[in-house]
């Protein structure tokens, strides 16, 4: 990537819970001038093509749990679509075997002339394992680099881990990702227990600062992720 060519990108990552906050979604996207809007567990059927200025790229379809992808249509054109169920915990196999956690989006860039992949990812429940979303990180990352070659490639969501960052850290720098989390914790259980759950990771990006923006109806807060591509 050479300087002329590099731009900065606006990407909006939020967990709605059910979707509960699908009402904010124009506010965040115009307030913060998003490229991309990468959502998790939001309705499939209740959401609408356009958000704002932007317009739906793909969704998931199945599950409990869905997954979307919103892209600036003056900006980016969406190549391919791909929808992943991952691995799956005990629970997620009774009552839950069609959830898929990763929703993946290969992109055109008209301002940078490159390709950017982009994901938008939901690791499984709290009560499961730390190795559990491990394994679903490595192979979410698995499909992003099988699309992405050496272009840019940019995962988003609500990844769930909560303790032992230090090691996930670690475990994403090994597979050739980068980890960042936001300035402030993204998810709530009560006032003294505060926790990042939304994080991004990343690979042939510069990832420039991650911020959580203020809470609203779900409780997760949402981030705003801005990069060099």
């Amino acid at each position: 990537m050479t300087d002329t060519k590099t731009k900065q990108l606006n990407i909006i990552s939020y967990n709605l819970k059910y979707h509960r906050a699908n009402r904010e979604l124009a506010g965040l996207c115009e307030g913060y001038d998003a490229d991309i809007l990468c959502l998790q567990e939001c309705f499939a059927g209740s959401l609408p093509k356009t958000i704002s200025h932007m317009v739906l790229a793909d969704k998931t379809k199945t599950g409990r749990f869905n997954l979307a992808i919103y892209i600036r249509p003056e900006r980016f054109k969406s190549i391919v679509t791909e929808s992943h169920a991952l691995e799956k915990s005990l629970v997620e196999k009774m009552y839950m075997p069609q959830t898929e956690r990763l929703l993946v989006s290969k992109l055109h860039d008209l301002q940078s002339k490159q390709e950017i992949i982009v994901g938008s990812f939901h690791a499984t429940h709290h009560i499961a394992s730390n190795y559990l979303r491990r394994k679903q990180i490595q192979s979410a990352h698995d499909k992003l680099s099988k699309l992405c070659g050496q272009n840019p490639a940019i995962m988003v969501g609500d990844y769930n881990y909560l303790l032992f960052k230090k090691r996930l850290r670690v475990f994403i720098e090994n597979s050739g990702y980068q980890m960042n989390r936001s300035d402030l914790p993204t998810y709530y259980f009560h006032k003294m227990f505060k926790m990042h759950f939304d994080l991004t990771t990343s690979v042939n990006a510069q990832i420039k600062r991650v911020c959580t923006l203020p809470r609203g109806l779900s409780d997760h807060s949402p981030i705003l992720v801005q990069a060099l591509i």
